[in-house]
């Protein structure tokens, strides 16, 4: 280790995705933060794959009172953070089927704000449905469209005006704590020092804490697959986010007038650069041709993602409390765009030693302590 290579800092946050580019942003005001990231860009996995919505009955407990947390700043960012909306309005739409009428009928009993609309109204909306396809159907109209691009790019800049770090192409190859301090030296041959280090390498999550030296917590990681087909005569641009009740397939409008589809898949993956698979493509169309009249010619483009869950799906938010001064901020899975604002606002509390205020009921639900008492 050189000397003149070691950079002193407040906190290292390790992984720029949208966890740590949240995480950096919101410490950034009180410390000085070095936010390291293995690939030539930030948010080149699973951030710069997602389209997201803001969807307020989506995940568990955890998800959804972060979720309600964030609206707040996404209505009204801070100032000069955006130069345009971060929501747009985008109604969600779950179909049933006879199979999946008592589902469906759960989640209306169970959710807040999604209540029952009649086929024949989706049918307006959609024209393609199909007839007979479903039985029932539920909106949830107060849900919200992100522009993930401009809220991840909001974030970073704030690191960058307060003086911060991103250090892109450094992936972090020794992490150690060392006389009250974590050092972190990165591929660069740079040695980034700061007494907190926070976790947020999203699937490698584990990978980051086993180079530390700390128990991994369980991580697993789940490819989720999309594709952008033609609608061909259907204008799809003002259609809501429309799916079953089971979740096993959905499809949003895309830019220039194009489909998304997903078939909603969660097949385990080990953390790497993920690829779609073809068998995933066509169980995507097959779903939605059971639903909707749209002619398939051509796959216009496809990709993948990973959404990392926790052993119990829910977030993973704090200190650990085998190793002074290591933070975790993973295990976002599907929710950890909408929940951004809020889990940063609570991860940078923690790391301060604050009191999170509205944000503390939250606190004991996302303790990443609770793997090892449950195994202990």
């Amino acid at each position: 280790m050189r000397g003149m290579d070691t950079q002193d800092f407040d906190a290292i946050v390790i992984g720029a995705g949208m966890a740590g580019a949240t995480t950096a942003a919101h410490l950034a005001a009180t410390h000085k933060v070095a936010l390291l990231e293995a690939e030539e860009s930030a948010g080149y996995h699973s951030t710069g794959r997602s389209a997201a919505l803001w969807i307020g009955n989506y995940g568990g407990p955890d998800a959804r009172a972060l979720t309600l947390a964030s609206r707040a700043f996404f209505e009204n960012p801070w100032p000069g953070f955006a130069s345009a909306p971060l929501l747009a309005p985008r109604p969600v739409i779950n179909l049933a089927p006879e199979s999946q009428r008592a589902h469906l009928e759960a989640m209306i009993a169970e959710g807040t704000g999604i209540e029952p609309i009649a086929v024949s109204e989706v049918a307006t909306m959609v024209p393609a449905l199909r007839p007979g396809y479903a039985v029932a159907a539920s909106i949830e109209r107060d849900a919200f469209e992100i522009d993930v691009a401009s809220l991840h790019q909001g974030f970073l800049n704030v690191l960058r005006k307060s003086g911060g770090v991103l250090a892109l192409r450094n992936r972090a190859g020794r992490i150690e704590r060392r006389n009250g301090a974590w050092e972190a030296e990165t591929s660069s041959g740079a040695v980034f020092r700061a007494p907190k280090i926070v976790d947020a390498a999203g699937a490698w999550g584990d990978e980051v804490a086993a180079i530390a030296g700390v128990g991994r917590i369980g991580l697993q990681p789940k490819r989720r697959t999309a594709l952008i087909v033609d609608p061909g005569q259907y204008d799809c641009t003002q259609w809501p986010l429309l799916g079953d009740a089971d979740h096993t397939w959905y499809v949003r409008a895309e830019a220039r007038r194009k489909l998304m589809v997903s078939p909603a898949d969660e097949t385990d993956m080990n953390p790497h650069d993920v690829q779609p698979d073809e068998l995933d493509i066509a169980i995507a169309v097959e779903r939605m041709q059971e639903a909707l009249d749209i002619p398939v010619t051509r796959i216009e483009h496809r990709w993948a993602g990973l959404r990392s869950f926790t052993p119990d799906r829910s977030l993973a938010i704090g200190p650990d409390a085998a190793a002074p001064g290591f933070f975790w901020m993973v295990g976002q899975g599907g929710f950890g765009i909408q929940t951004s604002p809020a889990a940063g606002a609570l991860i940078a509390s923690l790391v301060r030693g604050d009191d999170p205020g509205p944000l503390a009921p939250v606190v004991p639900m996302v303790d990443p302590n609770r793997f090892r008492r449950s195994r202990a």
